[in-house]
């Protein structure tokens, strides 16, 4: 018999020969769905860095792994997109944060999800717990929660006669009532007011900044999310441009001319989630990887911004920097 015409039996009877079958396995590719903020090219490196993992743990794209991406531009989109993902039929799907693991988990109690710097997994009931998460979501967190208090200890710290600051966070972000709350206690121990100013999208930005500006605010804490890592270039200009020393809950923020950011590596954490993507693929169960904890977290202050706001930062603070930008 021809090969076409054993191609044509096996697609009427549904079964492969074994030849077939075996040359089908070695030539099986792996399919990772990501989703995360538009624009694409402004959240590349986190990507660019689950790449890098993957390829050190010896994945080829386009041989032997395939990637399908959603971006999403507003909030209310990410349930669809990460519903096209699970009807995509993916052998895995990869979470930014807390707020596309929640539209993944809503979609799929199956499907194998990855998040890569979650704030909270526990406190927002998306795993059981970190050494057993026992769904079909797990990863690394970043404990988001002790990163606010670090961060208004920091500006804080390089304000000392400050007494009040904006918090600028995402409305729509799971973890924001949690986050708001340890802002909240922090603020009480160290003597200051904060008042809050939510956006959904980044048209809402420069209302929140003339509104602080009415505040008469002394600083600018910003939470943590994909939607202010992502617009991190314009944030630092508006900070800028309001004469606002500011601290972030992204190391990006600060490279990109934040005052302050208190964080781990997002790079280190999305090249790390490459790992659990791999076992995924390779059979393991979500809910039988222990969620990892991110291993380092840095201080780092740009001093070129300071010397933009005329501010001096305080030397025991510079002390304890991890990073300094001039």
């Amino acid at each position: 018999m021809r090969r076409r015409e054993v191609v044509l039996a096996v697609l009427a009877t549904g079964v492969a020969p074994p030849h077939l079958g075996v040359a089908q396995d070695r030539a099986k590719i792996g399919r990772v769905g990501f989703l995360g903020p538009a624009p694409a090219e402004n959240f590349a490196p986190r990507v660019d860095a689950l790449r890098a993992g993957l390829r050190d743990l010896g994945h080829v794209e386009g041989k032997d792994l395939i990637f399908e991406f959603r971006w999403w531009e507003r909030p209310d989109e990410m349930p669809e997109l990460a519903a096209e993902l699970v009807r995509a039929g993916l052998d895995v799907l990869v979470a930014p944060s807390s707020a596309e693991t929640h539209a993944f988990l809503s979609a799929t109690k199956t499907v194998p999800i990855v998040f890569s710097t979650h704030g909270d997994p526990v406190g927002l009931g998306h795993v059981a717990s970190l050494a057993r998460p026992g769904g079909n979501a797990t990863g690394l967190t970043t404990l988001l929660t002790e990163l606010v208090a670090k961060e208004l200890e920091a500006l804080k710290e390089a304000l000392p006669q400050a007494t009040r600051f904006g918090v600028l966070f995402a409305s729509t972000t799971p973890l924001r009532v949690s986050a708001l709350e340890t802002a909240d206690a922090t603020a009480r121990r160290l003597g200051v007011e904060l008042r809050r100013h939510p956006v959904r999208l980044e048209d809402d930005f420069q209302g929140a900044f003339a509104k602080m500006r009415q505040d008469a605010v002394d600083g600018l804490m910003v939470l943590a999310s994909p939607l202010m890592a992502s617009r991190r270039v314009l944030l630092a200009e508006l900070a800028l441009q309001h004469r606002l020393p500011s601290a972030f809950g992204a190391k990006e923020n600060a490279l990109a001319g934040g005052l302050i950011s208190y964080a781990p590596d997002p790079y280190e954490l999305n090249r790390r989630a490459a790992a659990y993507v791999d076992r995924v693929l390779k059979g393991a169960k979500p809910a039988e990887l222990p969620v990892e904890q991110a291993s380092r977290y840095e201080l780092v202050i740009n001093l070129k911004t300071a010397k933009a706001l005329g501010l001096t930062i305080p030397p025991t603070l510079l002390a304890r920097a991890d990073e300094v930008i001039e």
